[in-house]
């Protein structure tokens, strides 16, 4: 039989206990035995709680429990989720975890400890949620060389700019709804100002491109100021606006950046609508596929966080590696990407025909225009927008 322990009982937490009892047979039948919850460390006990029985609130019981090989760390945050991922690591037991603030921030260093003690280290819930993500990128199109990946890995903020959408609300508006419904935190920086989509698109990059990429060092704009009428002007132009997470490889590393996309209409991405992620991967091999699903939630997550115990489980024997690449990630400059551009402005045609000549600028109920760009790199664009006082600018998904 083949113990595990659960780090936290919040929302996720208590949806793999949930999950991993419920599938008991299935999951024995994957892994060749029998699969059980031992331990789950809180804070304070549940009493009446299906599980209280396995509650305890020191962590060295379970660090120094032999019978214990794999834990599952939830926690959240990068104290004492990473000081309790490192202990049990170092005793010699599988970690897995949703943790993305953690692995953007310590996965390296984790999975380093992980091949040093022959055990693993694996977070397919920390990026895409339920979305079968990361294993798929690093096993199944292991025989592509990944040139990009990109897509919308924020539920909250893929909400708001929805309701901003097909509602007509304004960020204001549809953020307060999102905060009603529990999609937004009491205070919803880490996703509006991109920097939850960062942490994702920083282990995304590393994965696909084998280089350790410093999250802090990516450039991150969010979505606090985007309005409504930049919506209805992308709409007018055949797009709409999402927040997304981009990685392109280059000769010397990778580029990759968080921010506000027109996607054409026509492209898959356009469609993911409400709470829901999306990933896109574009291998040499296979071309572009793209991962759609649930990218939150306790059972979606839980998903994730299980199928990670029952990979952990089935490789005791030897060491699944989930390659994070050597620190040190070269980082290309965003600015020097050459994309075409959305521009919003108070102007006459000729006033814009004047600075943009192949644009053709659309006109909406506030009276501004919206256009798109010939291909610019953004110091090229940036130094045309002040003779039309641009109100914005966001990159067109080539």
């Amino acid at each position: 039989m083949i113990k595990f322990a659960i780090l936290g009982y919040g929302v996720v937490g208590s949806g793999v206990a949930e999950v991993m009892a419920e599938q008991r047979e299935k999951i024995a039948s994957v892994v060749g035995d029998a699969v059980e919850l031992k331990s789950i460390l809180v804070r304070h006990g549940y009493p009446g709680d299906p599980f209280a029985d396995k509650m305890v609130t020191d962590f060295s019981l379970i660090e120094n429990d032999p019978e214990i090989s794999v834990v599952a760390e939830v926690i959240g945050g990068v104290g004492a989720a990473y000081e309790y991922s490192k202990r049990a690591l170092l005793a010699g037991k599988s970690v897995v975890s949703s943790n993305k603030e953690l692995v953007a921030t310590h996965g390296a260093e984790l999975n380093e400890i992980a091949r040093r003690k022959n055990v693993n280290y694996l977070f397919e819930g920390s990026v895409g949620g339920g979305i079968p993500l990361l294993r798929p990128l690093c096993q199944c199109l292991a025989a592509n060389r990944v040139d990009e990946v990109f897509g919308i890995l924020n539920g909250t903020t893929n909400y708001i700019l929805t309701a901003m959408d097909t509602e007509g609300q304004d960020f204001s508006e549809a953020l307060q709804k999102a905060q009603e419904l529990g999609y937004a935190e009491a205070d919803p920086t880490a996703d509006v100002e991109g920097i939850d989509a960062c942490r994702k698109t920083a282990i995304l990059a590393d994965l696909a491109f084998g280089r350790n990429m410093d999250a802090s060092a990516i450039p991150t704009r969010g979505i606090t100021k985007i309005t409504s009428a930049d919506l209805e002007l992308a709409r007018a132009l055949d797009h709409t606006i999402k927040l997304l997470g981009h990685a392109i490889r280059t000769e010397d590393g990778c580029c990759a950046f968080v921010e506000p996309h027109l996607i054409p209409l026509s492209h898959l991405l356009a469609s993911v609508s409400g709470v829901m992620n999306a990933c896109v991967v574009r291998g040499s091999a296979v071309g572009e596929v793209m991962f759609y699903g649930p990218g939150a939630g306790k059972r979606p997550t839980a998903s994730a966080v299980a199928a990670d115990i029952i990979d952990a489980a089935q490789h005791q024997a030897y060491r699944k590696d989930t390659d994070l690449g050597a620190p040190g990630g070269v980082l290309a400059p965003e600015a020097a990407l050459i994309s075409r551009w959305y521009v919003r402005a108070e102007a006459e045609p000729d006033e814009v025909r004047a600075v943009f000549p192949e644009a053709v600028p659309i006109y909406g109920s506030s009276g501004e225009c919206g256009f798109l760009t010939e291909p610019l790199d953004r110091p090229a664009l940036e130094a045309k927008l002040p003779a039309l006082d641009a109100r914005a600018h966001y990159r067109v998904l080539h």
